[in-house]
Formats: C-alpha cells, structure tokens, sequence
C-alpha cells in the first residue's frame, strides 16, 4: 500500500474515543498525514496502554465536566495552541428494549453520546470562530439516519446528534467552521464487546418480556469476527473523516458502509409502514 500525501495544512487535530477502532485508526492515519494529533480517551488504563509515543494522548471523560476542561486544557497545551479540528468520535452503545430502560441507564448514554459531545464542541468553537476557520466533525451513525428495534437509547443519542448538529451548521455559517456527520455502519471494532457490557450491566434481561429477543441479541454480540453483513474496516471512516478535515468545501454528511446509503435511499422512497417492515426485518428481532 503506497504511503498516504501529507495534508497541504497540518490542523491541529483532537480525536475523542481513540482507545480502539475508529478512533485509534483515525489518530494514527491523520498523524501520518502530517496533522498534529492529540488524541484522547476516559479510562486511565487505556491511556497508560497507549502505544504510540509520536502521538500524544490525554485523559478525556465524556462524562465528567471537569475531565472534558482538563482534559481539553492539557491537549491544547501538547498540539501547543488551540484546535482547528475536533474529531467527535467518543461514544458507546446501550443495548436494551426502550421499556427496559431505566432513568439513569438512558442519562448515562446521552451523557456520553451527545452532552458530553456538545460541552466539548462549545469550548472549542470560540478559538475557531477567532481564527475564522474550524472542522468539527461528528462521529454518528446509520442508526441516527434511521431506528431499529432494541437500540433505542443509542438511537436517542445519534438521532439527537444529527439534529443538533444540523442545527450547529446553521448557526456557524459564514464563520469559517463546517460542521460534518460521519454515519457508518457497521464497522470492525470494540463497539458489540462494549455493547454487551452495557446490556449485562444494565437491562434485567432473564425477567424482561423480551428475553427470547435478548438471547438471540447476546448471541450476536457474543460471536467472534463480524457478526452483521456488510461490516467495514475503520479505515472506511477515516477515509471520510480525511476529506471532511481537508477538503475545502466538505460535505455536511458523509454515509459509510451499504446500509446506511440503502436505508437513505428507501426513506425517501418509502411510506412509514413500508419502511417500518424493512427496519423490522434489518433489526431480527434483536438478533442482528
């Protein structure tokens, strides 16, 4: 494989959710370009086990506020001055029937998935709007272009992504900052071993009405290798997330892997009944 072009203009870029997959690759592909890279993850396990010294990481929680600001204070102090990109890639997904939720299990998912995101965006857009120039690019999904049964928290959290970040690039026209969404699909990665901690953690599935639906679920997230059709590299993403950064007029919307191109498509073509039977068959019962 021939080695990738340096980008015309190093960015300063900070990464979030790099400890595997689509961050990490993300990280390492951007620095081999010729970005300053700082990337960032919440546990300090994995930051210890960071392996690449020309890549300075920092410790980042999505949950905590005052982890974001320290967090966010010590990058700036590594990429030595503010971001031009930020790379919102940090989330994970809380397996689980939309009754079977309690309170607190949904809070933690869009604490992480979309408010901890937006905190983190705010403090960074002020150094961009000064500079007249920023790419914050949103790490979404199929699952915020379209819903399917026993992901509905995960849904919440990238349904509300895509709106508030629909509403981000109204806001920022003509400032010098795009606003882009990333929305794979189904992509290599720790994202189902994640997932099934989430769901034995938190959703009483031996007692739900759902737990034939669960088994087959746990099945799923339990199998080695790539357990849904069409499931991509990392490298799919970062492709996109490359042209977002460096291209000058990126797209507001990048879709990745054939599921979301196909569920895009039928949306637009479909009635609601219609396209609830095709969600219905794609979700398999929990099983896919």
């Amino acid at each position: 494989m021939s080695r990738p072009r340096l980008a015309s203009v190093p960015r300063r870029v900070l990464i979030t959710g790099c400890s595997s997959g689509i961050g990490r690759c993300a990280a390492e592909q951007l620095a081999e370009r010729g970005h300053h890279v700082v990337a960032s993850m919440r546990g300090a396990d994995d930051l210890a086990a960071w392996p690449h010294e020309h890549i300075p990481a920092v410790r980042l929680d999505l949950d905590d506020p005052a982890s974001i600001r320290e967090g966010l204070a010590a990058a700036e102090q590594l990429a030595g001055g503010p971001f031009e990109v930020l790379f919102n890639n940090g989330a994970y997904g809380q397996p689980g029937a939309v009754e079977d939720l309690g309170r607190d299990t949904l809070r933690a998912q869009l604490e992480t998935n979309l408010l901890g995101t937006v905190e983190l965006t705010n403090l960074v857009i002020p150094a961009m709007r000064e500079a007249g120039f920023g790419r914050i690019v949103q790490n979404s999904s199929v699952l915020g272009v379209s819903a399917l049964a026993f992901r509905g928290a995960y849904v919440a959290s990238k349904f509300a992504l895509e709106g508030i970040s629909d509403t981000m690039r109204l806001e920022l026209a003509g400032s010098g900052i795009e606003v882009s969404l990333i929305e794979p699909g189904p992509i290599s990665s720790r994202f189902r071993a994640n997932a099934q901690r989430a769901f034995e953690a938190n959703i009483d599935w031996p007692h739900s009405v759902h737990r034939e639906a669960y088994e087959r679920q746990l099945e799923r997230l339990r199998k080695p290798g790539p357990a849904a059709p069409f499931t991509l590299p990392p490298e799919a993403v970062v492709r996109r997330l490359i042209h977002a950064i460096e291209a000058r007029r990126p797209k507001a919307r990048y879709p990745v892997t054939v599921p979301t191109y196909l569920f895009g498509v039928l949306k637009r073509l479909l009635t609601t009944r219609a396209m609830d039977r095709v969600l219905a068959r794609a979700s398999g019962g929990g099983k896919r």
